[in-house]
């Protein structure tokens, strides 16, 4: 007959290999899991634009009173900044149906080119030059030829003063 104590040894044993499989199955988990996590995030930033784009401040500071900035009184209108820290081909601003979207001009989807500055077409579409990729000023969903949006920049707008600040 067999040896209770060999049953109870190999039984524990059995029980403290299953342990250290759970323990190692809960490590390798969270190795997974970290390495899936920086994977895409990142993906995500080299979506956002090519990896050859410009990273340069942006501080600009408008006074939507000015007559310059009319063109953002109504909806859809739109104006290009070319002043210091706007970027290196300056900005889209368009008034939209509940405040405004500010665009970098460097095509995001190929690295920049002397025809590479996006331009707005028929008040409706932001266009590259070098290639007709298009996206749609309101909202700058690609339409044609591209994958990614142009670059955004947040901004603060007091409706109070008329101060229209944007900001990287």
């Amino acid at each position: 007959m067999p040896d209770n104590d060999f049953f109870v040894d190999s039984f524990y044993k059995y029980i403290n290999l299953f342990r250290m499989m759970v323990k190692f199955s809960s490590v390798l988990s969270a190795i997974v899991l970290i390495f899936s996590l920086l994977i895409t995030s990142s993906c995500r930033e080299r979506e956002e634009t090519v990896r050859c784009f410009p990273d340069v401040p942006i501080s600009v500071i408008l006074n939507l009173n000015l007559p310059a900035y009319y063109n953002l009184q109504n909806v859809n209108g739109f104006i290009y900044v070319n002043e210091q820290q706007s970027g290196t081909r300056g900005l889209i601003i368009v008034r939209t149906t509940n405040g405004f979207k500010v665009y970098d001009r460097n095509a995001p989807h190929i690295c920049p080119d002397t025809d590479t500055t996006l331009e707005v077409a028929s008040n409706t579409k932001i266009v590259c030059p070098k290639d007709g990729a298009e996206w749609i000023l309101i909202t700058g969903e690609p339409i044609k030829n591209a994958t990614i949006s142009p670059k955004t920049y947040r901004h603060s707008f007091d409706a109070n003063s008329g101060i229209l600040t944007v900001f990287d």
